[in-house]
């Protein structure tokens, strides 16, 4: 279980990291091809996202890495789950209907929540 708990959430982390910096460091008009809600969003609204979810990829690599409230990494699931939840609500009352990544993202960071239950 512990192979395929640093599997799954450094592949989550790693896609977390690299999605919240982009939120954190790109313009509007940037982020506007991949991302087509951000019109609908105030600018710092896009920015704390991008900043939860750099948080969120740091919480489920570095608290079991260390050992240090190894508990915050089933937090940091948790909260990845709530977020695309709230994500694919966005997505349906937009233009943008695409929410299979949203689906497969809920799956892993589901699939990481449970392998951090049994790891703890």
């Amino acid at each position: 279980m512990n192979i395929a708990y640093w599997i799954v959430a450094g592949l989550l982390a790693l896609f977390y990291l690299y999605a919240g910096a982009m939120k954190v460091f790109r313009s509007r008009d940037q982020l506007r091809p991949m991302m087509a809600w951000v019109d609908r969003t105030p600018l710092p609204a896009v920015r704390a996202l991008g900043t939860v979810e750099i948080l969120g990829a740091i919480g489920l690599i570095l608290s079991p890495l260390t050992g240090v409230a190894p508990w915050l990494a089933l937090v940091a699931a948790i909260g990845f789950v709530l977020l695309q939840i709230g994500a694919i609500a966005v997505h349906l009352t937009g233009e943008d209907r695409r929410i299979t990544l949203n689906v497969g993202l809920i799956a892993t960071a589901a699939v990481t929540g449970w392998l951090a239950i049994t790891w703890l």
